[in-house]
């Protein structure tokens, strides 16, 4: 019996020089069944947006944790740095959730970057208008709900991809650097299906730090969450992490 898997893979490196990255990625459980991925990205760079985004993040994976719906959770977390920061420090806010009572990819967004999502076998970015948390009152977040079936791809990134290149002239290509893009060739599209979420993460990176010249202006973080289809009988939970020091 044929089921489905979900990969979730991160890549990112913080801006060139800083000592620190700026942004926060965190998973957490759902208590009632599913996973949550939370990516925040703190004003500014280094040491300052680090404290930021941490802040960020582990007040919202409190709240997820206690089984508060993601839509209010992006609301309290906004609150919570409005009142702590008095209105004066924003953060860009992503939560991405795999819902397993409603069978669905929720992706709640307080972000200028958009979402790239392929479904279907055809691309389309969710790019609506939204503010960061912390600074306007009645900010609320952008969210999508999509039925989780196989080849379900979602690419969230940071600033620092989106604007890769800039320096010099360059532009960033999300969606032909994760090999996302439409292909005319059948094979490709095979090709497409068959890559990973750690290699879709994996290839988005290294097209910005290549525009970047291996010097990247800003912290820079891709997350990939993607629905394969899963023919093991058992049901084996794995998580990989590295991390260069």
């Amino acid at each position: 019996m044929n089921r489905m898997e979900i990969q979730i893979a991160v890549a990112k490196v913080s801006k060139y020089a800083s000592s620190e990255s700026g942004d926060t990625v965190e998973v957490v459980e759902r208590p009632h069944g599913g996973i949550s991925i939370v990516v925040s990205d703190g004003q500014r760079s280094g040491r300052s947006a680090k404290a930021i985004s941490n802040l960020v993040a582990r007040k919202a994976l409190s709240l997820l944790a206690e089984g508060v719906r993601d839509g209010a959770v992006a609301r309290a977390t906004h609150d919570y740095l409005r009142t702590h920061r008095g209105g004066k420090v924003s953060a860009e806010l992503v939560i991405a959730s795999v819902d397993l009572v409603t069978e669905t990819l929720v992706l709640s967004r307080n972000s200028r970057c958009p979402v790239l999502v392929r479904r279907q076998g055809e691309n389309s970015w969710l790019d609506e208008p939204c503010d960061a948390i912390g600074i306007y009152r009645n900010t609320k977040p952008n969210i999508v709900e999509l039925p989780l079936m196989p080849g379900l791809t979602a690419v969230v990134f940071t600033d620092g991809i989106w604007s890769a290149g800039h320096r010099s002239g360059g532009s960033m290509d999300v969606a032909g650097a994760a090999a996302l893009s439409d292909l005319s060739c059948e094979d490709s599209a095979a090709a497409v299906g068959g890559k990973s979420a750690q290699e879709i993460a994996d290839r988005v990176l290294d097209a910005a730090l290549t525009l970047d010249r291996g010097r990247p202006g800003d912290d820079s973080t891709v997350l990939v969450v993607k629905v394969e289809t899963h023919q093991q009988e058992q049901k084996i939970r794995r998580m990989e992490l590295s991390l260069p020091i």
